[in-house]
């Protein structure tokens, strides 16, 4: 705490300052010319109604400020809360207000927000306010009130102006002329009522011209005529514009109805009519949207139909699709594929070798699973009697030529793509028919029969993922599936051929395995490894030293490389059905990648190594027989199709 002396002199110099103070704004006040400063005067708004237009005023008509100077480069802003030098001057000497002041000026407030401006003629706002004036001259309230009034007043004489009403303009008008001001926009207003007098007969005759039919014809004696006239003499007219977006409506909806016939020849001129009306119009953009719609979506059908020419081969109709569709749409996407794709099959009379097929359904939303063009060639089927793992069913050994082109499945069916069939064609497997399928059991290691397991299981019984590869199901089943996925899309899918399995898995290869003779050098695909443990860390008792492929138990498909011909877990993760009755060794098979089937048999062919497989099984010869009703948690199916 400052001591008494402090105390005392800190009192004195306050209040020398504060004398200082009030003389420097008295002088400032009366003798402004001695400090050498020129009052600024203060803009004032004319403040609209919430919404409403609101300007600054370069010059007032019913309460006029002295003209503004330019101040000095050096002179400070002035602060922009509490009350300046300058208003001060403007404000001159305050009055006081008085109790009959003050209920005056809330009697005008709440009469201002029930909204009685003009009315009634004795007691609305605009006389409350000026009331107030007559008794306190400089009362900022007031003012300020009487601003905001005339600025409502303003906007709405153009409203009326804008919606035609010439008498409540003219009304609004008069009043606003007695308010604060802007002079340039009273001056506006009064021309912009002075056009709407010249006009509204114009618009009237346009409104009967309408009404007789005469929207745009004849041409210079139409609607559309005379509303051009208005918006020459006052443009922006809302009402003239209205009626240019009537006549537009009628193009647009044409050009509409046009659209759902196909005829877009016409829908485009009539789009054309239309722009020169009202350009750039937001009716006539999304109308234009609307149509560039129908006519993709019109086209993608079209191109879709001649993509299924195509596959079904004829080409001829699919090139005309594909015309039609281009005259529909010229920048339609895939068009540029689609011509390759038909140049290339009049050319080779088939896909190109590696290219993935998706067919769509016909009758009903879905595709059939993606297949893979398998090249043409040829290789030597079997094992020679001394590959490490042959068995004489692996043999003789012959020279077998792919001479038809094929479709091979990119991956394993899974059991999305499975339980897809089951619920469309309300089909029962064999596994729910007989009531039971194998699968692994973790207590003992082994592969056993157990009830209530289906093709929705996993290997271990529990419900499987839908990228799984589908598996308990039989090749009655398999069969099933395949004819219904013909129906559904128009092409001939099977089971592939012992011989096109063996030679998609070798893909191109000659060795004891597609990788080469020895133990893989890398993951490569999903089968026994001496490094795969199960969920209680069982091993395996025989299997690839050095590898592990990280599953105990099928893969999602597709989680190993492609091999050379872009297949997926050929040589792994679950054996698959072929199309070939079994037959112990090769002795008169056919030398074509035709399947070898006898009518009758009871035992069909697996081929391919799964993850259960030791090293010998996953060989590229390995087959081996099971019924035609076997279900396993080992076995699958992949499809082929025909081209």
């Amino acid at each position: 705490m400052p001591g008494t002396e402090v105390a005392r002199k800190q009192h004195t110099l306050g209040g020398a300052a504060g004398l200082a103070l009030l003389a420097f704004a008295l002088a400032y006040r009366f003798f402004p010319g001695v400090l050498h400063i020129q009052p600024q005067p203060e803009q004032r708004f004319a403040t609209s109604l919430p919404g409403q237009h609101v300007s600054a005023p370069a010059t007032w008509s019913a309460v006029q400020a002295p003209p503004a100077q330019t101040a000095p480069a050096s002179a400070s802003p002035e602060p922009e809360s509490g009350t300046s030098f300058a208003e001060a001057v403007r404000m001159g000497p305050p009055v006081a207000t008085t109790k009959e002041v003050a209920a005056l000026l809330k009697k005008a407030r709440n009469t201002e927000e029930q909204g009685a401006l003009l009315e009634p003629k004795e007691g609305n706002a605009i006389a409350l306010y000026r009331e107030v004036l007559a008794a306190a001259p400089n009362n900022i309230e007031a003012e300020a009130a009487l601003e905001r009034i005339g600025g409502a007043l303003r906007d709405w004489t153009l409203a009326a102006i804008d919606r035609g009403d010439e008498n409540a303009a003219q009304r609004y008008l008069a009043v606003y002329a007695e308010l604060p001001h802007i002079d340039d926009e009273l001056a506006s207003a009064r021309a912009r009522l002075k056009t709407l007098r010249q006009i509204l007969p114009m618009l009237t005759h346009a409104a009967s011209l309408m009404k007789a039919g005469h929207a745009t014809e004849p041409a210079d004696a139409s609607a559309l005529a005379v509303y051009r006239n208005v918006l020459k003499l006052d443009p922006g007219n809302r009402l003239a514009d209205a009626g240019l977006a009537e006549i537009e409506h009628g193009y647009l909806d044409h050009a509409l109805a046009d659209a759902a016939q196909d005829n877009f020849t016409d829908a485009d001129s009539m789009l054309a009519q239309a722009s020169a009306i009202r350009p750039g119009s937001q009716a006539l953009l999304e109308t234009r949207t609307r149509i560039d719609g129908i006519r993709g979506q019109r086209a993608e059908t079209v191109l879709a139909q001649a993509r299924s020419a195509l596959d079904s081969g004829n080409a001829d109709l699919a090139e005309q699709l594909a015309r039609k569709a281009q005259s529909i749409s010229p920048d339609l996407a895939g068009l540029d594929k689609f011509n390759l794709r038909l140049r290339n099959a009049r050319l080779y009379a088939s896909l190109s070798p590696g290219q993935v097929i998706r067919d769509r359904f016909l009758d009903i939303a879905g595709n059939a699973p993606a297949v893979v063009v398998i090249p043409t060639g040829e290789f030597v089927m079997g094992s020679p009697a001394d590959e490490v793992g042959h068995t004489d069913s692996e043999e003789p050994q012959r020279r077998v030529r792919i001479e038809v082109g094929f479709a091979l499945g990119q991956s394993e069916l899974t059991v999305g793509q499975f339980r897809e069939f089951v619920r469309a064609a309300e089909y029962v497997s064999d596994a729910e028919k007989l009531g039971a399928s194998a699968v692994y059991e973790e207590s003992s290691g082994r592969i056993a029969d157990r009830r209530g397991m289906t093709w929705q299981n996993d290997y271990r019984g529990e419900r499987a993922s839908d990228n799984l590869p589908v598996i308990n199901i039989s090749w009655n089943d398999a069969s099933a599936y395949l004819t219904w996925l013909s129906a559904r899309t128009g092409k001939h899918y099977r089971l592939p051929s012992e011989a096109e399995f063996e030679y998609a898995e070798r893909a191109g290869s000659h060795t004891r395995y597609p990788w080469g003779d020895g133990n893989p050098d890398k993951v490569v695909g999903n089968f026994t490894g001496e490094g795969d443990r199960s969920p209680t860390k069982r091993s395996w008792s025989v299997a690839f030293p050095h590898y592990s492929d990280g599953y105990w138990g099928p893969a999602p498909v597709k989680s190993f490389p492609a091999d050379a011909f872009g297949l997926y877990d050929m040589e792994g993760n679950v054996s698959e059905w072929v199309e070939d009755c079994w037959h112990d060794n090769y002795v008169r098979a056919p030398r074509d990648s035709a399947a070898w089937v006898n009518p009758g048999c009871a035992q069909r062919v697996v081929r391919g190594g799964s993850w259960g497989s030791d090293p010998d099984q996953v060989r590229s010869a390995f087959r081996i027989a099971a019924p035609a009703d076997t279900r396993s948690a080992r076995v699958g199916i992949r499809v082929a199709r025909d081209l």
